[in-house]
């Protein structure tokens, strides 16, 4: 059976081939009449063909035909767990660690604010599946202190699906003492409201799933009749359950230490050992205990299994076992992280296996990992959705369910890379082990690897000393992710430069961080499956081959820190599919003419207009989104080349870099400024060296830049007086840097309204000719200016003379920094400044080598 399988793949997986290949590359016609040796060979590619597709046809009748006689039937190797019943009975000898964790959630439930409201007070324990959150409500539920301060208790295991008749009933019968004979949900709800009217009541919520807040409410609406003091305490995986259930504290779990799982562990498998045993097998139980990571539900579980084994044999091995392939870890540890599996969408859970490739403890870029779902078409949305949209929906689930960890976020607060939790890794590995492998390559593993891996469709290869590539990989031909970063280097032996012809159905490839890579690209136009290429870190790649423009699928394309790469393939405007080009620390000074014609790009870094790259290239890349800098201004003639570019209609880019504008200030350079005017959703934005003209272009104002956050002006040169910058609603920060012809800052700066009304930091550098900085007049005094203002610098400004004391006095400034500016330094010296007190009650003050931090008992003086 597994032959006429074996042997459909392969049928298949040529008709793939002979179906592709002949469009890629297509020749040049030279007549308007086909040859016939051309025609009669399109017809014999036809015929064939046709007739692998009878013969495919054939063998799946064959195998229906013999389903069919033997009876089979459809079976997984993986069941889906039942979900367990819990109850609010503990053995309180059992537990260990989380005291601050069970501190603060009896905090909660006995104190906190919103005591009177007549909202609900909710209080949820988020965490992955066997973090210990459903030992942590029954902890507090059996707390001495809470018994006595609720005039009631109830503990209802809600688990899925999420029945309101069902929980009413079971809340119903918490309250009784006794079965409810009600089979209504009305009566059961009007019964509940009338038992908890007036009365202090606690209610555990273990183990929610549902994220319908339909059915929530019809829980919901029969509770809100307690006293003031009531809680409901939820136990769940998914953050975005206690979004919905309006959680008044979210008290996050995660892991325990190191300490807190040995003792755990120790608790249950030494129970009842003579104190010589327990000197015997300490050593090996401690490390056992550290393969758990931190999860509770391990350390008990191996905890119960070595309670049962007393030989220092037997202990050695289960420590040298993977942790995974014990029979008595997959029983009792695999269903509850199991059933976070099974409640993801059919299209995230395919998502969420795929994560086994990465090695243990690797961090993970968001970025990156969908991009790579993309390659491997797992992301196939909506036409109206973007793929890397829905990508990012799907990691904000699993996110959402705790199967991530460990977060990496940027300054506005997004996730930019994350870890998974080992025995979570485990998971996923388990669920791919046909598919996904982690492989440390060796002498050993290059002559297993024919036979080990060779249904393999996702693989890391991990070099283990001087070994690179192995020769065998050519076998792994179902392969569609391969990830091989710092594989070929100095001391590797170089790869065959045929290495790739038999990875037909290639997908991902990860050669970041290599050497010597110019014959194995030269020979990777032919896998035209192809959708993502990663070389970036390749220090010594100086060019890339044409035959890269023959992998017309390709969407992702990443060169980021080739720091020897100065140009792109001319045939880039063939990649019509790609969608992300990192060139963000290449060398690569030109764009290649046409690159205008790659309208599905999403990301392109840089952008240097030179040559025959014109700016008008920029005028159908509407899809960008992220950052783009934009270099090379001065070599555009006039005003209306510059609005080829339309910028103003790129709605999706957020971060803009304009830079290297003319010398020359004229009519015509200030016209091609004002034509450069972004979209109104831009949040970020850097103008540099800018040196065309005396004034800032028009659109610098909160009419178009009304969603604008940072702003860096820096090098511009012959600008004498600043825009009134005061007036942007939403800018947080701004840095403004070697303006030499400015001398003056005053009213101008501020405008005409509230003044930098959310504005945290404020830095001037390298100002060496301003003088005075004024915010006074009757204007000024009777509106506010900069309300939320945390740090202030003027760096290297050496003749301003004094800071405006309005400044001085916000209550929010935490921070200033006068270094390089020796006339304020003077006037606002400890000792001998004039001004001193005036800046004594900021918290951090940074003055040439010596840093000052000032509290209500004193003032220290700490050298830089």
């Amino acid at each position: 059976m597994d032959d006429v399988v074996d042997g459909w793949n392969t049928a298949l997986l040529k008709l793939q081939i002979a179906a592709e290949n002949p469009g890629i590359p297509k020749p040049k016609i030279s007549s308007c009449l086909p040859s016939p040796c051309v025609c009669f060979k399109q017809v014999s590619l036809r015929h064939d063909i046709a007739l692998q597709i009878k013969d495919i046809k054939k063998q799946l009748n064959a195998i229906a035909n013999e389903r069919n006689q033997f009876n089979f039937v459809s079976s997984s190797t993986i069941q889906q767990p039942r979900r367990r019943i819990t109850s609010s009975v503990i053995d309180v000898s059992q537990f260990c660690g989380r005291d601050a964790d069970i501190n603060i959630i009896i905090g909660k439930l006995l104190g906190g604010s919103c005591q009177e409201s007549s909202s609900l007070y909710i209080v949820s324990i988020v965490g992955m599946g066997g973090i210990g959150k459903t030992t942590l409500a029954q902890l507090a539920y059996n707390h001495e202190k809470v018994k006595s301060y609720f005039h009631e208790r109830m503990w209802v295991c809600v688990s899925d699906p999420f029945d309101p008749m069902r929980i009413s009933r079971a809340i119903l019968e918490a309250l009784q003492k006794e079965s409810s004979g009600f089979h209504d949900l009305e009566a059961v709800q009007q019964k509940i409201c009338t038992l908890i009217a007036d009365k202090k009541f606690l209610l555990v919520l273990d183990d929610v799933w549902t994220e319908n807040y339909e059915l929530w409410e019809q829980v919901e609406s029969s509770l809100k009749g307690g006293a003031p003091g009531s809680r409901i305490l939820v136990t769940t995986r998914n953050e975005n359950v206690s979004t919905m259930m309006g959680t008044t504290y979210k008290v996050p779990l995660g892991e325990l230490s190191k300490e807190q799982c040995r003792s755990l562990f120790s608790n249950i498998a030494f129970y009842g050992r003579s104190r010589e045993k327990v000197e015997e097998l300490e050593n090996i139980g401690r490390k056992i205990a550290d393969e758990c990571r931190g999860l509770p539900l391990a350390a008990k579980v191996l905890g119960s299994l070595m309670r049962l084994k007393d030989n220092k044999e037997d202990w050695e091995s289960i420590l040298n076992n993977e942790i995974w392939q014990l029979d008595v870890i997959e029983k009792h540890l695999s269903p509850p992280l199991l059933l976070s599996y099974y409640d993801l969408y059919p299209a995230v859970k395919r998502c969420f296996s795929y994560c086994a490739v990465f090695p243990k403890d690797q961090i993970i870029s968001k970025d990156r990992l969908i991009k790579l779902w993309m390659a491997n078409s797992y992301l196939n949305s909506r036409e109206s959705i973007e793929m890397e949209k829905t990508g990012g929906d799907y990691f904000e689930d699993l996110v959402s369910r705790s199967l991530f960890q460990d977060f990496r976020r940027d300054d506005e607060g997004n996730i930019i890379s994350c870890k998974m939790h080992d025995t979570v890794h485990d998971l996923a590995q388990y669920l791919t082990k046909n598919e996904c492998f982690i492989l440390e390559i060796d002498d050993e593993k290059e002559v297993r690897m024919a036979s080990s891996f060779q249904k393999a469709r996702h693989a890391t290869l991990i070099s283990a000393g001087r070994v690179g590539f192995p020769s065998t990989i050519h076998n792994l031909k179902y392969l569609h992710t391969l990830l091989a970063a710092h594989l070929v280097n100095s001391f590797t032996p170089q790869p065959p430069p045929n290495l790739f012809k038999h990875l037909v159905c290639l997908r991902a490839l990860d050669l970041s961080g290599s050497v010597f890579l110019g014959e194995l690209l030269r020979n990777l136009g032919k896998s035209i499956h192809l959708r993502y290429l990663n070389l970036s870190n390749n220090k010594w790649l100086t060019e890339l081959p044409e035959t890269i423009c023959d992998l017309y699928n390709l969407q992702t394309l990443d060169v980021f820190g080739c720091s020897l790469l100065e140009k792109l393939p001319q045939g880039m405007r063939k990649l019509i599919n790609l969608r992300h080009l990192e060139l963000y620390g290449s060398e690569v000074s030109e764009l290649p003419k046409g690159i205008g014609r790659l309208t599905s790009l999403r990301t392109l870094t840089g952008f240097r207009i030179i040559g025959v790259c014109k700016i008008g290239e920029l005028k159908n890349s509407n899809s960008l989104r992220g950052g783009l800098v934009i270099s090379g201004i001065a070599n555009v003639k006039d005003a209306e080349e510059a609005g080829e570019a339309e910028l103003k209609n790129k709605k999706h880019l957020h971060h803009l870099e304009l830079s290297r504008f003319g010398w020359l200030a004229s009519a015509a350079s200030k016209g091609v400024v004002e034509a450069l005017q972004p979209h109104q959703n831009l949040k970020s934005l850097k103008i540099s060296y800018y040196r065309a003209a005396t004034e800032f272009p028009s659109w610098i104002a909160a009419s178009s830049l009304a969603q604008l956050k940072k702003l860096e002006i820096v090098y511009c040169a012959q600008v004498t007086c600043l825009p009134p910058l005061g007036e942007l609603p939403l800018l947080e920060s701004l840095i403004i840097e070697h303006m030499k012809r400015l001398k003056y800052v005053g009213g101008e700066f501020l405008g005409s309204t509230t003044a930098f009304p959310k504005l945290k930091h404020l830095s001037f550098k390298h100002m060496f000719e301003w003088e005075k900085w004024e915010v006074k007049g009757e204007v000024e005094e009777r509106r506010s200016v900069m309300p939320y203002l945390h740090s202030l610098t003027t760096y290297n400004c050496p003749r301003l003379e004094s800071l405006p004391e309005r400044l001085l006095q916000i209550a929010s400034l935490q921070e200033l920094n006068i270094s390089g500016s020796p006339t304020l330094q003077d006037r606002y010296h400890e000792e001998t400044g004039e001004d001193w007190s005036k800046i004594s009650h900021i918290q951090r003050v940074l003055a040439g080598d010596e840093e000052f931090y000032y509290d209500s008992r004193r003032l220290r003086v700490v050298s830089m």
